[in-house]
């Protein structure tokens, strides 16, 4: 029996691109095996999601207001501006109720680039995830970092916040999307509701900076702005700053994430595909890369 047209297209695609990936290593092999920053100049290069980074700078594993966990995926790298933003967040974060200040999640490997597993963006020393769990101690062995996990601050269904949620929650997001240097903030769409449903009138316009998307319900993702004079980091397009205009992204299309996006009225009809796939993060090459990339994996 005769393969559908569809189907033989796309076996011939997956082929192509296995043959391609035999042929070069997988970029986030190569990153994931660098154990230590470049001795570069710091220097975030491409973008969130398809780039790397030079002369990166550990975050202290803990701090008189954080700990950093899971300190075995050795992920803990980021931009100098990077890091002293989420020191300077975690005091903030100590002056809240039952909070003694964050614990953090990952940052980046210690070259940025495609991770070996968990996230498509982290590549550049720009983003880093922020437990939702409210830190008690910060006195963690690192045994007990690999051990403890966060806690979901929605429904099983995805559609509402649960107890675990609360206004110190809230405060601490507000006062991330205050920051200048912060571009957006990844949350699970509950929370984002919850936040529009409760902000007060008046200065609504940090909202903007919140984003409902998939996977954030037990850490938010604060992705940082690229640094001033970093001529080789690619921002956002358009970024959150050019679209707020005062806005606060509550419009009725972020019910859209507890809805239609849960319940699809209909699947979408198969497209037959016209080339190769598209690569992501997990199949990128070095030539996917900016050229820049090369030399950051190259350095000592």
């Amino acid at each position: 029996m005769a393969l559908p047209r569809i189907v033989i297209a796309t076996l011939s695609a997956c082929l192509a691109l296995s043959s391609l990936a035999e042929a070069e290593p997988l970029a986030r092999q190569l990153f994931g095996a660098e154990r230590a920053p470049s001795a570069q100049a710091p220097s975030a290069v491409g973008f969130y999601s398809k780039g790397c980074a030079a002369g990166m700078v550990a975050m202290p594993e803990s701090g008189p207001t954080w700990q950093v966990m899971r300190l075995s995926r050795n992920r803990n790298y980021g931009q100098p501006e990077t890091l002293a933003f989420l020191q300077d967040l975690s005091r903030q974060a100590a002056t809240l109720p039952g909070w003694a200040g964050l614990y953090i999640g990952d940052i980046a490997q210690p070259r940025g680039g495609p991770m070996t597993g968990g996230h498509a963006s982290h590549q550049t020393g720009l983003d880093a995830d922020i437990w939702m769990l409210p830190p008690k101690r910060l006195d963690l062995s690192r045994s007990e970092r690999e051990k403890i996990s966060s806690v979901s601050i929605r429904t099983a269904d995805q559609t509402r916040i649960n107890a675990n949620w609360t206004p110190a929650h809230m405060a601490l997001m507000e006062m991330t999307a205050k920051d200048p240097r912060v571009d957006r903030i990844f949350v699970a769409a509950a929370a984002k509701i919850a936040m529009c449903n409760a902000a007060p009138r008046g200065d609504r316009a940090w909202l903007q900076k919140i984003r409902p998307y998939w996977g954030h319900n037990t850490h938010f993702h604060v992705r940082l702005k690229c640094p001033p004079g970093a001529s080789a980091c690619e921002k956002q397009t358009p970024s959150v700053a050019e679209l707020s205009k005062g806005g606060d992204g509550c419009d009725e299309t972020l019910n859209w994430w507890v809805t239609e996006a849960l319940n699809p009225t209909k699947p979408a009809a198969p497209q037959e595909p016209s080339g190769p796939p598209k690569r992501t993060a997990k199949t990128y090459v070095m030539a996917d890369l900016p050229a820049q990339c090369r030399n950051v994996l190259n350095a000592q």
